[in-house]
């Protein structure tokens, strides 16, 4: 339980530490919103046509009768579309993550920085190229396993009262390991620490991954706030990575991290630099 409290604590720290540090926080939303735009377009178009696609998918009912075809692909529709908003979920993140690289590497080291004791931090070496390719396999591996995940939850589902009230608790769970499993690669994958090793990392502690990235996860379903919730994510999950490897943090008051904001400029221009 002590764990569980002490991921929520990083996730609650990150967006504190993202309001001390508010002077490029607007960098932080333009890929959020980019991801954002994509998003709903897609969904939009799903419930726009998504009873279309469910009729061209299902010509075995069209010599059904009254009500059973309306029934039948009504509740395929709606399936349909409630697997389209859990794997938006699952992914918003990673396509987030990939779409704002230059600037979360950026925001990772400064946070790395700003709670470090000798004020330093990892560096990959890495040209930006081989970072995003890096970043881009690794998030279709665990896509892929995202989407295991939730075929067989969704299969689960099926189950008469384990489906409606055990599943749906699993299924948040599930996705909050993953979304954490994204956020700390941020800085993980900095110093080196590849695919498999973090998952062993992470299952050494889920209840520490699950106390960040579960509430995480539940607030992605109200519509915006992820966009909102991203940079300071970014920011908790660089701490809590620190954690995981053990590494000491030392926490700065509020006016010294204030102070701090003016040395390192969070945002394109740092990149560029």
């Amino acid at each position: 339980m002590h764990d569980l409290g002490a991921g929520f604590g990083y996730l609650l720290k990150g967006q504190r530490w993202m309001a001390r540090h508010g002077r490029h926080y607007g960098f932080g939303l333009i890929p959020g919103l980019i991801t954002m735009v994509l998003y709903v377009a897609a969904l939009v178009a799903l419930a726009l046509w998504g009873e279309d696609f469910v009729s061209w998918a299902t010509p075995f009912a069209d010599d059904w009768s009254s009500p059973w075809q309306g029934l039948f692909r009504g509740f395929l529709t709606a399936v349909l579309f409630v697997l389209a908003l859990l794997l938006s979920v699952l992914t918003f993140t990673a396509v987030t993550l990939l779409i704002g690289q230059p600037f979360y590497e950026t925001l990772s080291e400064k946070v790395d920085r700003d709670v470090s004791p000798d004020g330093t931090a990892p560096e990959s070496g890495l040209p930006l190229w081989r970072e995003l390719w890096i970043s881009a396999r690794d998030s279709l591996r665990i896509l892929f396993r995202a989407v295991l995940w939730g075929v067989l939850l969704f299969a689960l589902g099926f189950v008469p009262f384990i489906g409606q009230t055990v599943i749906p608790v699993i299924g948040f769970f599930v996705t909050g390991f993953f979304l954490t499993e994204e956020l700390t690669a941020v800085a993980l994958q900095r110093r080196g620490i590849d695919l498999r090793a973090r998952l062993t990392l992470l299952r050494s502690r889920k209840t520490l991954i699950w106390g960040f990235g579960t509430p995480l996860g539940l607030s992605f379903l109200v519509p915006f706030v992820a966009v909102f919730l991203m940079p300071g994510a970014v920011a908790g999950a660089t701490m809590m990575a620190r954690d995981l490897l053990g590494e000491e943090t030392e926490e700065g008051d509020e006016d010294g991290d204030q102070a701090g904001d003016t040395d390192t400029e969070v945002g394109p221009a740092s990149v560029a630099e």
